[in-house]
């Protein structure tokens, strides 16, 4: 019989354990998933950070899991240049689409603008709102 435990921070081999057998029933069913991370930053001429996109490509799709411009930023171009360099970054890793989510109080009229669909959506989450799921196909 098994113990079922609840535990806030499992030690390190234990989280390996659990990767590790996802990720070979996954690559069992799907393929190498081929994870590769990126990141694309925006600095101003000082330096500093006005902007930036976090994501990475598995099972050849794009996945932008953070997409951010500073206030200062906003409105000049930077986000769809942003958003324009992570889909180069899928193209030249061979994937066939982007996906990603937002709220909307976040910016779905922006992705939606640079050709993305919504394909899911969680309403009321956050409270007040709701999470929508976006995707585009690459060329």
């Amino acid at each position: 019989m098994l113990t079922i435990t609840r535990e806030a921070e499992p030690d390190e081999a234990t989280q390996l354990a659990i990767e590790a057998g996802l990720e070979g029933f996954n690559t069992s069913k799907a393929g190498p998933e081929n994870a590769e991370d990126f990141w694309i930053i925006a600095r101003d001429a000082d330096g500093k950070v006005q902007g930036g996109v976090k994501g990475w490509s598995s099972f050849s799709w794009l996945f932008i899991d953070w997409l951010w411009v500073s206030a200062d930023g906003r409105k000049g171009g930077t986000g769809s240049r942003l958003l324009g360099e992570a889909e180069e970054v899928g193209r030249a890793r061979g994937c066939v689409g982007v996906y990603l989510e937002t709220f909307t109080f976040q910016a779905p009229e922006f992705y939606r603008k640079h050709g993305y669909v919504e394909f899911g959506r969680l309403e009321g989450m956050p409270p007040g709102h709701d999470c929508i799921w976006l995707k585009k196909a690459l060329d």
